[in-house]
């Protein structure tokens, strides 16, 4: 789950989805994978639609509604990316986050190559040494995962300096459910903006146009995972096109995770929670 989906250009330095979206080194014995649930049928309602006003609202609701949800998470990622002359190039990524705003993604063990969202930055590792280091966010960490665990302030900070207007709102439906919609006025699809599920309060889209064209990322297969939730598949389009689609298994939550996992300095010798298995389950 990477920004790649809205940042990365190459597979090997990605989300940043995304990504969304995680190197032969030390490794630790991991816990065994807690496997998430699935939805339950009936959810708290949804806050009523006038307590909704701009953005802040928003995000502030979705923060008090899982006020336990987890803050470490890992996952292996199935990384597919359509090749513009045909077929697919089919990859496997290791992913961890410390939230809020700690992610990191191998797209490489054996390389010891990928990227680090930390401290409002964005670390580019290629062969365990850091290649670049820039100030940076990911929409995509911070909507689908820090909003829930960092003061609802510090969300609207943030999203505001990416270009979102929080102060329009509106509702419509998305996949024949109703959405909140922050950025954006009724019928605007082009604008940037983010989509959020009125009944369960879990981002499940964002336009934004982009160098390539105009780009919608989409968060699916949502399960229950322990107090909180994850998106199973995150899909990338770019002007209507599948441009990256990510899978996850292997999801364990509230492990402990080293803090030299997420210094790019560390890249190469932090204590991994990835194990031998995992590269060979796709």
């Amino acid at each position: 789950m990477t920004d790649s989906i809205l940042s990365r250009s190459t597979p090997r330095c990605l989300f940043i989805v995304g990504s969304l979206c995680l190197a032969a080194c030390h490794r630790q014995t991991a816990v065994p994978p807690a496997s998430p649930q699935p939805s339950p049928t009936v959810e708290r309602p949804a806050p009523a639609p006038a307590a909704i006003r701009n953005g802040e609202d928003l995000l502030a609701a979705m923060h008090d509604r899982y006020p336990d949800w987890y803050r470490t998470l890992t996952f292996v990622q199935k990384t597919t990316i359509p090749r513009p002359s045909g077929g697919e190039l089919v990859q496997t990524w290791y992913e961890a986050l410390s939230l809020p705003g700690r992610l990191r993604i191998d797209t490489d063990l054996t390389q010891h190559s990928g990227s680090l969202y930390a401290r409002d930055s964005i670390f580019s590792v290629a062969n365990g040494k850091l290649v670049s280091a820039q100030p940076g966010l990911n929409a995509l960490l911070v909507l689908g995962f820090d909003v829930y665990t960092q003061p609802p302030a510090r969300s609207a900070a943030q999203l505001a300096s990416l270009g979102y207007d929080l102060s329009r709102v509106h509702q419509t439906t998305w996949q024949g459910k109703p959405v909140y919609v922050v950025g954006a006025d009724a019928g605007d699809t082009t604008t940037k903006q983010f989509w959020v599920d009125r009944t369960n309060l879990l981002f499940v889209r964002s336009l934004a146009r982009t160098p390539r064209g105009m780009t919608d990322v989409r968060f699916e297969r949502y399960q229950r995972l322990g107090k909180g939730w994850i998106a199973m598949e995150v899909v990338q389009l770019t002007n209507g096109r599948p441009t990256l689609r990510e899978e996850y298994s292997r999801v364990q939550i509230d492990m402990p995770l080293d803090d030299a996992l997420f210094d790019a300095r560390r890249w190469s010798d932090a204590p991994h929670w990835a194990r031998p298995e995992d590269s060979r389950i796709f």
